[in-house]
């Protein structure tokens, strides 16, 4: 019986043309390794300044923004310098400076040093390797795979991604109740240093980038320049720039929210992240259907009005339901579910659909102008959610997200170019 199992898994493999490349399979083992790593640091970050640092509010708004305001300072030259170099050596140097970042938060912690500027630091750092080895990451795919097969490669990935979603949280709720969270964020170090030597093992040929007598503003230009003449760029542009707004105001609020308005310990709320991880399942299993039968567009639609229902649901949880926390953690476990299986059901046809139409020589600058309009405005959410929840209470803020949510679905709805994407 395992012999005839690892017969047919090896001709699944044979018969699969991602599967049968090498690099590929490695660069897969990176995409979940790392998965499972976010997955913890997503959890133990924000609950290491919530739990052990007492953060206001304001200071977690501030601790989100952290993470997206190099968008603002590096997305554009970031573009040149992806066009203008080979993509493996900027993933390389990502990934170690992203692992030493997170690994100083446990030694501060054993040093007696940390405190909330501590955090603002790494999470600026970690945006920054975003920035810079997140854009050479989706072009590098788009070497590895081809344009064809992005989504089919993607595809996948979610699948594993949402396994990692129902593992990780789970673990990271131990991790952090008996070690404390800045352990749980070493071993999110951990993964992009393991991420680090399997990505020296690949032996991809990237050809060598055209050289370019341009200035630098030029090519910043030029990356404006394409944009604004494609009018599905544009529309995905202010779309998506404003679910960014929406979406960080959310993650700014969200763990204070659980903890001390539900009243929820860092396991309850691992479990209710791995309840979200079954929402990136199903949003794997929904992801080709709806994209071979309706197109990309009403796929974003559709994560659209997903998030948006967990948005405006969220804030209506009451901290004892049916007389006990654990109701409260099950919705917002269910809510949980809807708004990850949505922001899926969103990113993956976008990123796909923007890699698409786009000419090889313009993918950096396409990919870095896209995000520094996209993700650059994502502070403003993160600050904004901060500043109301300390005038007017966690719930009023939440509540303001979830107006946010039902305009941009209305927005979408309502666009032309969305609609008329077809498969």
């Amino acid at each position: 019986m395992p012999a005839n199992l690892f017969s047919s898994i090896t001709e699944r493999w044979r018969s699969d043309a991602l599967l049968a490349d090498p690099n590929f399979r490695r660069y897969w083992a990176n995409v979940v390794l790392t998965s499972f790593g976010a997955q913890i640091g997503a959890m133990a970050l924000p609950l290491c300044a919530a739990l052990l640092l007492h953060a206001t509010p304001a200071q977690m708004g501030i601790l989100t923004a952290s993470q997206a305001i190099p968008f603002a300072l590096f997305a554009l030259p970031a573009g040149v310098l992806l066009d203008r170099s080979r993509k493996l050596p900027i993933l390389l140097a990502s990934k170690a400076v992203n692992g030493l970042a997170l690994a100083s938060i446990a030694v501060a912690w054993w040093l007696d040093l940390l405190g909330m500027p501590w955090l603002y630091l790494v999470a600026a750092t970690v945006g920054t390797c975003s920035v810079i080895g997140g854009g050479a990451d989706q072009i590098f795919l788009t070497l590895l795979v081809g344009r064809d097969r992005i989504i089919e490669a993607q595809s996948r990935f979610i699948t594993t991604d949402s396994i990692s979603r129902l593992l990780a949280p789970g673990l990271a709720g131990v991790l952090i109740q008996a070690l404390t969270a800045p352990v749980a964020i070493l071993v999110d170090a951990a993964t992009f240093f393991i991420c680090l030597r399997n990505l020296t093992q690949m032996t991809v040929r990237e050809p060598a980038p055209v050289p370019s007598d341009k200035h630098p503003l030029r090519d910043i230009h030029d990356g404006f320049l394409f944009i604004g003449s494609q009018p599905l760029l544009r529309t995905l542009a202010w779309l998506a720039g404003f679910w960014h707004v929406i979406f960080y105001g959310y993650q700014a609020l969200l763990v204070l929210y659980a903890t001390r308005d539900l009243g929820l310990s860092a396991g309850m709320l691992g479990a209710t992240n791995i309840v979200g991880g079954a929402g990136v399942l199903a949003s794997s299993f929904l992801l080709r259907t709806l994209n071979r039968r309706w197109g990309a567009g009403i796929t974003m639609l559709c994560g659209i009005a997903s998030t948006a229902l967990g948005f405006v649901l969220v804030p209506t949880i009451p901290a004892n339901l049916f007389g006990t926390t654990n109701g409260s953690a099950a919705a917002l476990a269910v809510l949980t579910f809807f708004v990850d299986c949505g922001v899926i059901l969103f990113l993956v046809p976008y990123t796909s659909l923007r890699q698409k139409i786009t000419p090889d020589e313009m993918l950096g600058r396409m990919v870095s102008t896209m995000r520094f309009l996209t993700v650059a405005v994502a502070p403003l959410g993160a600050l904004a959610a901060g500043y109301l929840a300390d005038r007017f209470g966690l719930r009023a803020a939440l509540y303001c997200v979830a107006g946010g949510g039902l305009l941009l679905t209305a927005a979408m709805l309502s666009s032309r170019a969305i609609r008329g994407v077809r498969p």
